[in-house]
């Protein structure tokens, strides 16, 4: 029976109470020898077929059984090896039931007993969770990116995807890395799907929330810039809701993560080369490809390169209402970082010449932080306001003002509205928008 027939046979769901109180190591000391066993069994069953008359719970148990037969095993361990089984047969092995708990948005695998998950946004090393051996890790990352159509070996030891299920998984192996196989998953909380889950969570207030609506209906370009794991992706998802349903839209990412839910939505994503193909398509290649299929509005996941000077190109020519994510600590190294990567991408052109561009193609910058308690804040909403001395002015117009911890670890601040009107709000006036009248005119 090949690997493809026996997955598709086995995808049944069985009912059994899973462990989660011991860990792996508690359950069963002699790691050689339940990977042994988990070996021995699984070989066990892709060899042997499936008697019509049993079911597929009746069947395994009589296989684990029969491989058992003479070892002094306890009915608890047992059990884990079944759960070992069945979790290899319909999941992704021992990070199956992390996958499935809504409350963790990362798992990082970095090495056999050494897996990390980000809970209600802090990291910690999860105890009861491990693999038997490196190549356990490896032959997970296989499972995981063969159905995506990527590989991953010597030749090609890297690789970032998407899972089905929206979540995004980043692997990378020796010789690349020194440690061995290396498994990043960043999942999306299910209840940060609209800017209501935003407002409930304080993420941001909801005159912050009603201005980026209106600076989106208006067709402003807006870069999104925060760390590593702040929720860019998520906030850029949200603020893309609010785009006009009739407008064609096209998305350009590395891994496709972004959900929209208009009707007309056209989904672009890289291909990286490797031994199969060489013909590696970047998103600088999608952004240029994208300026030819009559987009009302381009969204790009993340500028990281050369692509900068592409995506401000399309700004500036008639494209309005873009939006992009870009990483930085802040909204000010958010504008230097696109004027470096406008600068890698060769163009020649003075330093002055490529501000003004920036200055005339992005209306407004966002960042997003992530605080030290693990909590999401938009700490900053900021208009460019020119160019003075030589240097682009940027202009808040809300802020999140940080004043220390409480005595829970929790970070104590506020909200800040500054008492001016932005000059965005003539561009929000002209397109018909007056209901953040109140928020400015006073």
């Amino acid at each position: 029976m090949s690997k493809n027939t026996l997955t598709e046979a086995f995808d049944i769901k069985v009912n059994n109470n899973k462990i989660s109180t011991l860990t792996d190591y508690e359950i069963f000391p002699n790691k050689v020898l339940l990977d042994n066993l988990r070996n021995t069994i699984i070989q066990n069953i892709i060899d042997n077929k499936i008697p019509k008359d049993k079911l597929l719970k009746e069947y395994i148990d009589e296989v684990i059984d029969d491989t058992l037969e003479g070892y002094d095993i306890s009915n608890l361990a047992r059990t884990h090896i079944y759960n070992l089984i069945e979790n290899e047969i319909n999941g992704y092995g021992p990070i199956t039931e992390l996958l499935e708990d809504e409350n963790i948005t990362e798992i990082m695998v970095n090495g056999p007993d050494d897996v990390y998950i980000e809970l209600n946004g802090n990291v910690i090393k999860d105890e009861s969770v491990s693999f038997i051996n490196e190549n356990h890790i490896l032959r997970t990352i296989q499972r995981m990116v063969q159905p995506l159509g990527r590989t991953i070996d010597v030749s090609n030891p890297m690789v970032d995807s998407r899972l089905p299920s929206g979540e995004r998984i980043n692997a990378i192996i020796p010789p690349l890395s020194l440690k061995g196989p290396i498994l990043t998953i960043r999942k999306f909380k299910k209840d940060l799907s609209s800017i209501e889950d935003f407002l409930r969570n304080g993420t941001l207030t909801p005159y912050m929330a009603r201005f980026l609506q209106a600076c989106v209906e208006a067709r402003l370009n807006i870069i999104i810039s925060g760390g590593t794991g702040a929720g860019k992706t998520t906030l850029l998802n949200i603020l893309s809701s609010f785009i006009n349903n009739s407008e064609r839209i096209i998305t350009i990412e590395d891994a496709a993560e972004l959900r929209l839910h208009q009707s007309h939505v056209i989904s672009l994503e890289t291909r990286t080369s490797n031994y199969k193909t060489q013909n590696e398509v970047t998103i600088r290649d999608l952004v240029r490809n994208s300026l030819r299929m009559r987009p009302d509005r381009i969204i790009v996941g993340e500028v990281r390169g050369l692509e900068a000077f592409d995506m401000l190109q399309a700004m500036n020519t008639g494209h309005d209402g873009s939006l992009t994510t870009l990483h930085s600590n802040s909204n000010i190294d958010a504008l230097n970082r696109l004027e470096a990567m406008v600068l890698m991408a060769g163009m020649d052109l003075p330093v002055n010449a490529i501000r003004e561009y920036i200055v005339g193609a992005i209306d407004i910058v966002v960042h997003i932080d992530r605080l030290s308690d693990g909590r999401r804040k938009v700490t900053s909403i900021a208009e460019i306001a020119g160019i003075k001395d030589g240097i682009i002015q940027l202009k808040e117009i809300f802020a999140f003002k940080q004043k220390g911890l409480t005595k829970n670890g929790e970070v104590d601040g506020e909200f800040i509205l500054y008492k001016r009107t932005p000059g965005v709000f003539g561009k929000i006036k002209a397109h018909g928008i007056d209901n953040i009248d109140d928020i400015f005119v006073r």
